[in-house]
Parts: structure tokens; sequence; C-alpha cells
């Protein structure tokens, strides 16, 4: 219990309401059989199963997870239900067309709706509050990002307002903010509740969760595992960052970290001199990505990218904590909000994405094997994990529905390069996305590498 509090401030509280959410429960004994299988018991499972009980309630649906369901990215990430995808949209009609992007916009959009009623219809308590997501601009250069940003917005549909200086301060009292951006298609959310309350629907509703249970292999028809081998019509992949240590994925994704740092709960004279008001969560414009959130419990609950890549895909629990970014992430996180410099910051955690070659997401089903997968979320997983459950559902059931039509659907990324060329290339874009902010900084102009760091990274 001690170490799965560890995970993360939301691991904490989660464990706080039942501490028996640590240990893990039914494990697989011996062979057994199932209509679906689904390997992973993250956000992407748990949805997954949902949906497909949605669709067809006499389905025996059984769902493997070698830790404990949440372990992963769905319960450590930074609490954003938005509407973002990581493939932008103009890579996305690029590849798909124009009207395929507005649809998988317009999908995401809906995908945050979704999920804020599930939450409220089966009455899972996530802390989960429409504030919106601010970006705020602290740099001239920062402040034409976001324009153009706001203008590429909303010619695909979407409703991000600019800001001026001061309608960005009366969102949030920053320091140095010319201007900023804000788009409504954003929730605020404690996403290891949001776990939590899935189980305990799922359960209710007579899924099988195995959990210390771990994957060996998915093959057509069987899954096989360390405690026995599932028979199934269909199998799902849903192990996002983990599917590096199945047979034939090593090269699949990337492994790549991110980690956060949480402040003590904070009192009202502190929260005045800050805003967020509106529960708003909120980046600003660098090129290094950062993240954060006002918390149900009055903290601030902050992250960013930054911290290494690691040879051959590895995944570590040591790997979950670097001092250094902690300590770069804090003193982000005061220069934004200089009535912080005296508080306490009393949680510290970190876990891996999964990021594709192409930063393209994707789900399908192969019809052929019956095997189906989905992840590559590079980070936008909490609401995209929800459109990626329905669709899955509705191409095991064979629903020809709009989710099926999307244009990630069956979408397949190449692999990533053998090693160490795949440690060389990732390593190079981190950094270099860190060595642009900094140039950004010190000369006010735009760096000649951002499009170079726009490419890579499918925009």
């Amino acid at each position: 219990m001690t170490a799965a509090a560890n995970l993360s401030l939301w691991w904490e509280q989660a464990l706080a309401d039942d501490p028996s959410a640590a240990t893990p429960s039914t494990p697989l004994d011996g062979d057994t059989t199932a209509d679906v299988t689904i390997v992973g018991g993250g956000l992407t499972g748990l949805w997954t199963a949902y949906y497909l009980l949605e669709a067809d309630p006499s389905l025996e649906v059984l769902v493997i997870e070698q830790e404990v369901a949440g372990f992963g990215a769905s319960g450590r990430n930074g609490g954003w239900c938005s509407a973002l995808f990581p493939a932008s949209a103009e890579g996305l009609a690029r590849k798909h067309g124009e009207d395929a992007a507005r649809a998988m916009r317009a999908a995401m959009r809906d995908t945050v709706v979704e999920v804020g009623g599930v939450a409220a219809a089966e009455q899972i308590e996530c802390d989960f509050v429409y504030g919106g997501t601010l970006a705020l601009a602290r740099t001239p250069v920062q402040l034409e990002r976001i324009r153009a940003e706001v203008a590429s917005d909303n010619a695909w549909g979407e409703e991000t307002v600019l800001l001026s200086a001061q309608e960005a301060d009366d969102r949030a009292h920053a320091s140095h903010v010319l201007g900023g951006s804000w788009n409504p298609n954003c929730a605020r959310i404690q996403p290891q509740r949001l776990v939590r309350g899935l189980v305990r629907v799922l359960r209710d509703r007579g899924v099988r969760i195995a959990e210390g249970t771990r994957a060996l292999r998915i093959s057509p028809g069987a899954v096989v595992t360390d405690l026995g081998t599932v028979r199934t019509r269909w199998a799902i992949r849903a192990t996002e960052a983990w599917t590096p240590d199945l047979p034939g994925s090593r090269r699949a994704v990337a492994p790549v970290y991110s980690l956060m740092v949480a402040t003590e709960p904070l009192d009202d004279a502190t929260w005045d001199a800050i805003g967020l008001a509106g529960q708003e969560v909120f980046t600003d414009g660098r090129n290094v990505v950062i993240y954060g959130q006002r918390t149900a419990d009055g903290r601030i609950a902050f992250g960013g990218r930054g911290a290494p890549y690691h040879l051959r895909s590895r995944i570590d629990p040591a790997f979950d904590r670097d001092e250094t970014v902690f300590a770069h992430l804090r003193t982000t996180l005061v220069d934004l909000f200089p009535a912080l410099s005296d508080v306490a910051f009393t949680h510290a955690w970190g876990g891996p994405l999964a990021i594709p070659r192409d930063w393209h997401a994707s789900v399908g089903l192969d019809p052929d094997t019956r095997i189906g997968w989905a992840g590559g979320y590079v980070g936008d997983g909490v609401a995209t994990t929800n459109l990626a459950g329905r669709t899955l559902a509705d191409l095991v059931t064979e629903a020809d529905t709009p989710h099926v039509h999307l244009p990630w659907v069956g979408h397949r990324s190449r692999d990533w390069e053998p090693e160490p060329l795949r440690w060389v290339g990732i390593t190079a874009g981190l950094q270099a996305a860190a060595w642009v902010d900094r140039a950004e900084d010190r000369t006010g102009r735009p760096s000649k590498l951002e499009p170079v760091l726009a490419r890579l990274t499918g925009h």
C-alpha cells in the first residue's frame, strides 16, 4: 500500500478512499476462457470493457493487468480530460483528408462531454469540473505562437479564444503574461478516482478483472499469461507504454517519461494571488510541454516533459523519480506563480507514456486475427482512451457507427529505429525542444529549429 501511494498524489488520495485498491484482486487461477480478453487495466482497457457491456451485456469480458488497475499513466497523469489529440488537424488532413480531420476533432470534443456524462450517470466521484484550458503567453515569441494556434484551432471548428494580457490575468495572475488563449473543451479530473469508479462499475456488471497477472503473449484466439492461458474470441492490447515488453512489439512505441510535483493545499490568500478561480487547467507557449491544474483539495499539481528516454525502451520504477527534473519543475512553477515562493511541495512522481514514431495515436481490430489495439496517446490519453473504448466496442460488435470511420482507426505507425539510433534521435529531440526555448528567451525571436520540431511531432 505504501508503494502504491507513492505512485502519485492521485493514488494516495484513492487509497485514502479505499485502502484495498493497492492489493491485486482475483489473479488468474489457471487456464480459462472469455469472449473478449483485454490486456491492460488502465483507462483504455476499462473503457473498452465498459462499452462492450453497454453494447452486448451477454459478452464475457476479462481484463488482465500485471499490477493493479490504474498502475500506469492512467493513475499518474496530469488530470486533463481534454479534446487534445497528439496529431495536429493539419497533419491529419495531410494523411486522411480535411473531412476526416474535422470529424476527428469533433469526436474528441464530444468525448470530453461523454466522460463527464458517464461519471455523473455512474456516480463516479472523480472531481470532474469543466474549466477549459488556459494557455499563457509570457514572451513575444510565445504570444505569436499562441495567436497562430488560435487561428488554426478555429479554422478546424474549435472555440478557442485569444486573450489580451488583462483577460489572461483575470484568469490567472502569473508573471510576465502578455496574453494567452482559452479553450472550453477540457475538464479538470482526478484520474485514479475515475479508474476506481470504473473498476467498481465493471465488477458490479460481471466483468472479471484479473490483477497481478502478466500477459506474456497475445496470439489469435489466445492470451498467454504467467498464471494460465485464456482462450478467447477477441484479444485487445491496451498496454500503452508497456507495449515494448510484448513479443514483436519492441519498437512499436517509445516509453518517454513525464514527471509531476504538487504543492501543499493552499490557503485562500494564496489562491487570491494565483487565480484559476474557474478551475482552468493551464500551460504556456513554450516548446517543452508543461501542464497544471488546481486540485479539488486546493493544491497545484504541475508537470512537464524533459526526463530522459532510456536505452532499449526500458521501464523501471527507478525512472519514475528524477530529482533534477523535480527541482526544475518546482522552479518553473514558482517562476510562473511567484506567490508560491514560500509554499511547501509535498508530492513528486512520474511515469512513462507511449510515443509512436509519427506521434499518431491509433485504434483498430484485425478482422483475420481478431486482435485489437489502442494507444500511442503521447500524454493526451485521459479523454482519448474513452473514444478508443467506444471504438473498440463498435469494432468487436460490428456496429457501423461514425467512430469506426474516424481517421485513426486502422492507422499503423511505422516502427521506431533500432538502438542506439532510437536513443540518439529521441534524446536529440528532447534536448532540441529545451534548446529552442532557451534560444527564444535569449534572442526574443523564433528559432529556426521550431519547424523541424513541428515535423518531428506530427504537426
